[in-house]
């Protein structure tokens, strides 16, 4: 109820008509994700713009105004329909100087464009496009630190040897065999090939690599890593390998991930005392006991492993002898190792398995 002593709100007859201005020299960010615009006709584009992104639309033809915004520093025109033709103007925008992220991804490009005017660019990304060679990249800035050519064609590494800047390179899903030109990445942190049919690795001499996926390829041996001391992270699931081998030298190892393979037994990683994930599933490993003996440098680190689909993991006890021989174990397959074993008499009943295990008399 209104108290006598309030006066009534009056109605403004022009509040309906009033509009808020935006001063569009001040936004400097545009994120026209998802809005599925066929054009950008109906769009003022800011002039000062740093960040355009225009990701999942349906857009097929460039806007000649992006041409103009000489600030911009990332252009995203990812997962739109621009083929060959449509993309082509883009070589010639001589104003955007600055640019250092041009992301292409999920279009219908077959070849890589000519974007060797932008001298700046840091991160190129044309994966999952219809591609079938890097030839073009050449023209491309030696300034790129990271470029992603997954999920397409491509059968040869070329025309990239002059990227001495490079940290990151994705190259998977597409069909190369041989691993090559890659002797000039002194920087490179990065290198993903996974899901290409490689037999043989070679990283021609690089030493500096942290991360490496060479997942789902045709591999029948790990030999090639032996001398790149600073990796961290080896991918090798979905392969041939019948041998963990090489992997001595490599002190810094924190994740190995060996499943879906042929492997009977865990060699050449006892001196390895930093590793916290290990992934052995799906292979023909017998023996808890060979598993407890393997990866005894890094009994007290491992936090994460996977053993089904072995014959090991069908062994009684299967979780507790795990959880005694990686006393801080978290995860033992797909499931959370909670705590630690509750039962004194259950600890002993463990270690006599594995006590008559290493002597033969249980099976």
């Amino acid at each position: 109820m209104q108290s006598q002593n309030e006066q009534p709100v009056e109605a403004n007859p022009d509040q309906d008509d009033q509009t808020v201005e935006i001063d569009l020299s001040s936004i400097t960010s545009l994120d026209l994700t998802s809005f599925q615009l066929p054009d950008l006709d109906s769009v003022e584009l800011p002039p000062n713009l740093i960040d355009l992104d225009l990701t999942t639309n349906r857009l097929s033809k460039l806007d000649s105004r992006i041409a103009n915004l000489i600030n911009l520093r990332k252009l995203s025109f990812r997962q739109n329909l621009f083929n060959d033709a449509a993309i082509e103007p883009i070589s010639s925008w001589e104003s955007l100087t600055g640019l250092e992220e041009l992301i292409l991804r999920d279009n219908k490009l077959t070849k890589i464009p000519d974007v060797g005017i932008f001298k700046k660019l840091l991160v190129f990304d044309v994966s999952f496009n219809e591609i079938t060679s890097l030839q073009g990249l050449s023209k491309a800035s030696s300034t790129i630190k990271e470029l992603y050519v997954s999920k397409n064609e491509v059968t040869k590494m070329e025309e990239i040897d002059h990227l001495h800047e490079l940290q990151i390179l994705e190259l998977g899903s597409n069909r190369l065999r041989v691993m090559e030109n890659l002797q000039n990445f002194t920087k490179l942190q990065e290198l993903w090939l996974g899901r290409n049919r490689i037999k043989v690795i070679n990283l021609c001499g690089l030493s500096c690599i942290k991360k490496i996926s060479l997942q789902s390829n045709r591999l029948t041996s790990m030999i090639g890593l032996e001398e790149c001391n600073a990796l961290e992270e080896i991918y090798l699931s979905h392969n041939g390998i019948a041998k963990t081998e090489g992997l001595s030298k490599l002190v810094n190892l924190r994740v190995l991930d060996v499943s879906s393979n042929k492997l009977t037994s865990v060699d050449d990683i006892q001196n390895l005392t930093r590793l916290e994930d290990l992934w052995l599933n799906d292979n023909r490993i017998e023996s808890l006991e060979d598993i407890a003996e393997g990866v005894s440098g890094s009994r007290e680190k491992l936090t994460t492993i996977y053993l089904e689909n072995n014959p090991c993991a069908q062994s009684p006890y299967y979780n507790a002898t795990l959880k005694q021989i990686f006393p801080n174990i978290q995860q033992i397959d797909s499931e959370y190792a909670n705590g630690n074993i509750s039962s004194p008499l259950l600890s002993e009943v463990v270690s006599l398995h594995m006590l008559l295990g290493k002597t033969g008399l249980w099976k």
